[in-house]
């Protein structure tokens, strides 16, 4: 069984992307990684950065964004496209991360089980991953449903399948992937970052999109408001081995009442619900559990 890694990147020194220590966890499950690098701004050498990795599995590509495909972030599925075109033939399964998303070293040996028990069943054409979103440190975990609790994150070799939308899930000649459910976790660092280097990204980002009011609002501060969530709780277990050198190095604060949630009535009702019957009600899933 080959195994392959994809991903794409841009600006990870300016925005602070963990992405270095992305790539450092899944290089022991993949034959090979392939990085698509997106044309930074002056001064951001997230070439230099990638490759003080130092292992002959990485393979870098460069690549110019399209920032005019800004239809639902159209141009982050395009970049995702690139770095997939790159994995070779010969590969069987790809693993698939962005730039602030980790594998937990606990999770390889399932990880691997999974990709052997479902190599040769056709049927299969992804691996469904859980997700833990961290929110202002890496103390909290982000809780309600305004956070996506599982996606794929592994597929077949078959460049049929494309990314979709924004990139965050996979679809094949437009259909919802088959997949198999697997008991991992991605740890999503997305939402912490230091408080000025959150508003600088976030705003970034939207340009991806569509400037809306939020992000005028969010302009006008020096730093990001990290308060206005909805719901957390706190992170009790352990982090990937390789995001120690960052949590040690935090250089910001921030600290969360748990206890206070901001939910409507509906909203309460359908918290509980996933709460005690761990199921959540009227989800969007943007795949096909078989």
């Amino acid at each position: 069984m080959r195994v392959a890694g994809f991903l794409f990147i841009r600006n990870a020194i300016k925005f602070d992307f963990p992405v270095r220590e992305a790539l450092l966890s899944m290089l022991p499950l993949c034959d090979e990684v392939f990085v698509s690098i997106g044309n930074s701004d002056e001064g951001d050498d997230t070439t230099g950065h990638i490759e003080s990795i130092g292992s002959p599995k990485v393979r870098i590509s460069h690549s110019t964004w399209d920032d005019s495909l800004r239809e639902a972030g159209r141009v982050l599925a395009v970049e995702t496209d690139k770095a997939f075109d790159q994995v070779p033939d010969d590969v069987d399964w790809c693993i698939y991360l962005q730039g602030d998303e980790i594998l937990h070293e606990n999770d390889h040996a399932v990880i691997k089980e999974a990709m052997e028990r479902y190599k040769d069943d056709s049927e299969v054409e992804g691996l469904l991953f859980n997700y833990r979103h961290f929110y202002g440190s890496y103390d909290y975990l982000g809780d309600s449903r305004r956070w996506y609790s599982h996606e794929i994150r592994i597929i077949r070799n078959d460049k049929r399948i494309r990314s979709y939308r924004d990139a965050q899930g996979f679809r094949k000649n437009g259909l919802k992937l088959r997949v198999k459910p697997i008991n991992a976790y991605v740890y999503h660092y997305g939402w912490v970052r230091h408080p000025s280097s959150q508003v600088n990204k976030h705003l970034a980002f939207e340009k991806l999109y569509n400037v809306n009011q939020w992000a005028r609002q969010v302009a006008a501060r020096e730093t990001f408001d990290y308060s206005g969530i909805d719901s957390l709780q706190k992170f009790e277990g352990k982090h990937p081995r390789v995001m120690q050198a960052l949590i040690e190095g935090k250089n910001w604060h921030f600290s969360a009442d748990i206890s206070k949630k901001q939910f409507n009535l509906k909203g309460w009702f359908l918290y509980w619900v996933e709460k005690y019957t761990g199921k959540r009600l009227f989800a969007y899933k943007n795949y096909k559990i078989v």
